[in-house]
């Protein structure tokens, strides 16, 4: 059972988390500010953080900021009232991982820390299981129903991302930026070459299928949540 840190100086909405995270098979400990926050990581795992922002003692931008000297891979929402664009800015400054503004969602909250914990899984094991499809980010390979394939550099990084983050939508110019870098004299219509490389290798697979998103750009999907785009 994974420990989520729920660090929160309102006692109603600390106590309604912790409730979620139990029926969600998570063990949530309360924190009611940063300080209690930081003594409770002295002895105790933790694999989340939520944090409001407006607390006594420590507020969660200055915990968040510490957290990030403490555990850069630690995966960190913010759940607060403060909903301005700069509030926001300061909050992914210092290194928030994902932000909320109250009243919150809880079953969308349950949905973010998911998708926290299988992305800051990702970073640590740099592999991605997906049915009977794994990526493996260290040797570039792809393994689908036991065989085992090494792509080319640009193309892996590019089936890796997707993998990462399936469902979302990544434009060319993004795709670009994160792969080619953003000094790259390459066009952005290399990214469709490199689409088309990719789902050749894919033809077989049963696993996940790149969609592209008209307009737009790519993204990745389950096969048995496809829809007809």
């Amino acid at each position: 059972m994974l420990n989520i840190l729920v660090v929160e100086d309102d006692s109603k909405l600390q106590h309604l988390f912790c409730t979620v995270l139990k029926k969600n098979n998570f063990n949530p400990l309360p924190a009611g500010d940063g300080e209690i926050a930081l003594e409770i990581m002295e002895h105790e795992h933790v694999d989340l953080v939520i944090t409001d922002i407006m607390m006594p003692n420590l507020d969660g931008f200055a915990l968040t900021k510490l957290l990030r000297e403490y555990n850069p891979a630690i995966p960190v929402l913010m759940i607060t009232a403060k909903d301005t664009f700069e509030d926001k800015k300061r909050g992914f400054l210092v290194g928030t991982d994902d932000y909320m503004v109250k009243p919150v969602d809880v079953n969308e909250m349950i949905l973010r820390i998911h998708a926290l914990i299988r992305r800051a899984k990702i970073v640590s094991e740099r592999k991605i299981l997906w049915g009977n499809t794994t990526l493996i980010y260290d040797s570039l390979a792809i393994i689908y129903d036991g065989t085992e394939v090494q792509l080319p550099q640009k193309e892996f990084y590019v089936l890796y991302k997707l993998m990462s983050y399936p469902g979302k939508t990544f434009t060319r110019q993004k795709l670009m930026e994160e792969i080619w870098g953003m000094d790259t004299d390459s066009e952005e219509r290399t990214v469709d070459v490199h689409i088309n490389r990719i789902r050749e290798r894919l033809k077989d697979n049963k696993d996940i299928k790149i969609i592209t998103v008209h307009g737009l750009g790519y993204k990745m999907v389950k096969l048995e949540t496809q829809t007809n785009e």
